[in-house]
């Protein structure tokens, strides 16, 4: 398991969340976000703008599996 804590740069709007979740959907590796007490599948369209990330908040990337590594530098430099 991988895991890396970031600062959003920017607020995710909807056409960022696509590109979130394109990014996500690239790997093999089970990928979930975590912001307080939420957590979602990175893949997913729909929790990716339910969790409605805004610019400021920390966030955590959880990865999973055999490119976990590549998967959350990849996914940090979309949030950062």
């Amino acid at each position: 398991m991988t895991q890396r804590t970031v600062t959003i740069k920017t607020s995710l709007d909807a056409r960022q969340a696509a590109y979130f979740v394109q990014t996500a959907s690239k790997f093999n590796a089970e990928i979930q976000v975590s912001i307080d007490e939420k957590r979602i599948n990175a893949k997913s369209i729909m929790g990716t703008i339910a969790l409605n990330m805004k610019e400021g908040q920390t966030a955590t990337i959880i990865a999973n599996g055999t490119d976990e590594i590549l998967a959350v530098e990849e996914l940090t430099a979309v949030l950062c």
